[in-house]
């Protein structure tokens, strides 16, 4: 970048931005050795500077479903934003000096403290002023095209050109904000089906309105409320109620049983299946086994892979080897595997059954 707009900050070469997730931030040194990586700083609350020499090597690692977004960062600028006058205009027009010339198909600004509303503005903002100088600037299409991802925070902007599908996510830090409470809100796990939801839209084309999915474990209906919010049909199966605002819907059919109890007419047919129950993490996958023969072909299955009492980095990986294996074994093809923002300590795991692949093409 030209220094007469904005100095680079000097970083080594190979520079990563990782996001890793405080349920695991005691961890954060060994995941960061695990991933073959150096550290050089952390940023913000979930944001860490690491060298890398080996790219393919450390998305091939075990430690990587601990990342749950990354950027290469080709151009850092060290900065106080809130003391800087001109902040906006001076890292619009310096972005475009050093990555106009590349026509990003897409300007994603976020904000390295998410809950800071400033700097959510700020980033906002950087990104407006960006478009507006920025040549030939177009919506993405697909998740390998190049997107010029920005974040920015008290401790500077820092900025890479990857694809959606290479950071592990299409928003700035993996996610767009979703609410998770107000009066309408009936619990967090709504927006953890939400952001699964937009995940998984890198991977396969999203399934269409309509399309029936297998809840276990629903209640209260937070997940229930989001599919339903989507279009979707539902079968709900828990031995707990569900929120009673969910009642009148008539794309809902609820069955208050437990869900080993529960077995669909041979006739029956999902497009998917949405695991979120809490328990042993295998026994729960089993179920989801027992019942994916009446998935569609292909069928999906979007899974939480729960860590409940997994003391160490060893014992997470061993539960997460073990879960990936046992659903192989019976059909289940892992689509992508990984940490979601609005996950606790848990992964959130994608599955496809049968022959044929859904594309997003």
């Amino acid at each position: 970048m030209s220094s007469r707009i904005v100095a680079a900050e000097i970083l080594p070469p190979a520079t990563w931005l990782l996001r890793i997730a405080p349920v695991f931030a005691e961890w954060v040194p060994e995941i960061i050795e695990r991933l073959g990586c150096e550290m050089v700083r952390p940023l913000a609350k979930e944001y860490t500077l690491v060298r890398v020499t080996e790219p393919d090597a450390m998305r091939g690692s075990e430690g990587w479903k601990y990342v749950g977004w990354n950027l290469r960062v080709d151009h850092a600028w060290p900065c106080n934003p809130v003391k800087m006058e001109g902040f906006i205009e001076k890292a619009a027009r310096g972005l475009v000096a050093r990555f106009g010339s590349e026509k990003p198909q897409r300007i994603a600004v976020g904000a390295l403290d998410g809950g800071n509303p400033y700097f959510k503005q700020l980033a906002s903002n950087l990104r407006g002023r960006a478009l507006q100088l920025f040549p030939e600037n177009r919506p993405a299409e697909e998740a390998d095209a190049p997107v010029l991802f920005c974040m920015v925070g008290k401790e500077g902007l820092f900025c890479g050109l990857q694809s959606a599908i290479d950071s592990n996510g299409v928003y700035p830090g993996g996610t767009k904000y979703i609410a998770t409470g107000g009066p309408d809100s009936i619990s967090r796990a709504g927006a953890k089906i939400a952001g699964a939801l937009h995940y998984l839209e890198m991977h396969q084309a999203p399934l269409p309105e309509g399309s029936r999915w297998l809840e276990l474990g629903a209640s209260p209906g937070g997940m229930t409320a989001e599919l339903l919010r989507c279009h979707f049909r539902v079968t709900a199966i828990d031995r707990a109620p569900l929120d009673r605002r969910l009642a009148q819907d008539p794309a809902l059919l609820f069955l208050q049983a437990g869900v080993a109890e529960y077995t669909p007419t041979p006739s029956t047919r999902f497009e998917a299946i949405l695991c979120d129950m809490n328990g042993d993490a295998l026994a729960s996958l089993r179920q989801v086994i027992r019942l994916s023969r009446f998935l569609t072909d292909p069928g999906l299955v979007v899974f939480t892979l729960k860590t409940p009492g997994a003391a160490s980095l060893d014992e997470l990986d061993e539960l997460y080897r073990h879960a990936v294996d046992l659903a192989a074994g019976q059909g289940l093809r892992l689509i992508a595997g990984t940490h979601l923002p609005y996950n606790r300590q848990e992964f959130t795991l994608f599955f496809s059954s049968g022959m044929a692949v859904r594309g997003r093409g």
